[in-house]
């Protein structure tokens, strides 16, 4: 496989990663609305490490989860990817 296959669906796993992401954060709305079952903090704070402009996205567009202290966090994990793909790009 060619890097530019492997960087293309690095890009493209990464994609679904924060649409994942973002339709947790409005599951769990929707959820809270109609007092059904709920998706825990733990599983959307892990989902937002792995997918933070997604969850980032989520949260402002939704407006979920915005007041919880431990949600501050989603912020600093989209600082870290960038963190992150700046030096994977610039090595």
């Amino acid at each position: 496989m060619e890097w530019t296959s492997v960087i293309l669906l690095a890009a493209g796993i990464y994609l679904v990663v924060n649409v994942v992401a973002m339709l947790m954060f409005l599951l769990d709305k929707l959820s809270s609305k109609r007092n059904g079952q709920r998706i825990s903090e733990k599983n959307l704070l892990t989902v937002a490490l792995f997918g933070p402009f997604g969850a980032w996205a989520g949260m402002k567009a939704f407006r979920h989860k915005t007041r919880k202290p431990l949600f501050k966090l989603v912020p600093l994990f989209v600082v870290l990817h960038l963190v992150l793909l700046f030096f994977l790009i610039y090595r």
